[in-house]
């Protein structure tokens, strides 16, 4: 039986015809080509990298942008795919965020024409791979510490320093990358086979397996008057932070869909799992914990679609996507751990998808912002008092 989804609350009655076929077919592929073979890459650690066409000719990479080969859907369609996406895993997710929201984004907000033409349509295809360099070894939730700099040498840009934890990097035709010129953030667009610029990818992750996670490395890389995104001028960290926007919300309904998987398996499991005579979902403890997925679940939902709309009707702020991604990502996390709890020692099994969920989610709690400095973006909305520092 083809899955059908949880929605407790009817809001398919909230959705228009189109965001529910586009939803409906995105999950049907995840359903029939991400399903069948995450669980044996997330075990070797490598990324399906012959799904990023598939998901070009299916308009899922920079779905929300217009023009230059984008399908320019609304937020809410963007972010149904997300949420099918990452019932699937959270690397494919990842990926697809990565590309659209902080590599397609800020090259459609920020880039030349020249710039546009030449990277957006070939990245919408999936033909092209790109990643997003902000986070430093020692810069992450402060990246306005960032030391990576780039100077003027008169007919070109010299480029120096390191990021990290960086998504797609060893894969990536090109970077965007964030680099201080003259103390001012500027964005650059480093691509594969300069001289001097390398991506080493980062092995040993217990999260994200199935995902590429690497190192970028800037050690006098000569880079093209052309290849600074010149919209970026005089923006400072407004635009990285502009690009983060995009990816959290995206996220916001990512987790939503790790979350259900979990759910749906664990539901599965209780009502086919026999103990003393009788299923387990029998006992009162099993259906209180199934009833607490539903719920945060449900409540996840109206959140993620009430952004959604806000979205598009442009009145969305960032401090309501700190609390979408912060809620989703929270209620994700603990779900994968009491559906892990359900399935008892079949939990850890790769004949299930929990433990990979759960050990995604691990990571989604911490990057694009963590879940403290989201805590603390909302406590200085409350108060009018900033926290960080």
């Amino acid at each position: 039986m083809a899955y059908e989804g949880v929605d407790f609350y009817n809001i398919d009655e909230l959705l228009t015809d189109e965001e529910v076929a586009i939803r409906d077919a995105v999950r049907g592929w995840v359903e029939d080509r991400v399903i069948p073979i995450i669980e044996e890459h997330a075990q070797a650690g490598t990324f399906p990298k012959h799904l990023a066409k598939e998901m070009g000719e299916m308009g899922l990479l920079g779905a929300n942008l217009e023009g230059y080969g984008c399908p320019g859907l609304n937020n809410v369609s963007y972010g149904l795919i997300c949420q099918e996406l990452e019932r699937g895993d959270s690397g494919i997710r990842s990926f697809a965020s990565v590309q659209g929201s902080l590599v397609m984004f800020p090259i459609h907000a920020y880039g030349s024409e020249e710039q546009k033409n030449k990277w957006l349509p070939r990245l919408a295809a999936g033909e092209a791979i790109g990643c997003f360099g902000l986070t430093e070894p020692d810069h992450g939730s402060n990246p306005g510490g960032m030391i990576t700099k780039a100077e003027d040498k008169g007919d070109h840009y010299l480029l120096n320093g390191a990021k990290m934890w960086i998504t797609n990097g060893t894969l990536a035709d090109v970077a965007v990358v964030w680099a201080k010129l003259d103390g001012k953030v500027h964005g650059f667009l480093v691509e594969r086979g300069m001289e001097g610029f390398s991506a080493p990818e980062m092995k040993g992750k217990y999260s994200l397996r199935a995902s590429v996670t690497s190192e970028l490395v800037f050690d006098n890389v000569k880079l093209p008057k052309e290849n600074l995104l010149p919209g970026t001028v005089g923006l400072g960290l407004k635009g990285p932070l502009s690009c983060l926007n995009n990816a959290r919300y995206g996220i916001a309904w990512g987790a939503l869909g790790a979350a259900q998987a979990c759910f749906d398996s664990a539901k599965n499991y209780a009502l086919e799992r026999d103990q003393f005579g009788a299923p387990i979902a029998r006992f009162q403890l099993v259906q209180n914990k199934l009833a607490w997925m539903l719920r945060e679940i449900t409540k996840g939902q109206l959140l993620a679609w009430r952004l959604g709309r806000m979205k598009d009707a442009g009145t969305m702020k960032h401090q309501q996507v700190s609390l979408a991604k912060m809620n989703n990502v929270d209620i994700a996390i603990q779900i994968a751990r009491v559906a892990r709890d359900i399935h008892g020692a079949n939990g850890i099994l790769g004949e299930y998808p929990i433990m990979r969920h759960a050990m995604n989610l691990e990571s989604v709690f911490t990057y694009e912002g963590t879940h403290d400095i989201h805590n603390l973006v909302l406590g200085q909305w409350i108060t009018g008092i900033q926290a960080f520092q």
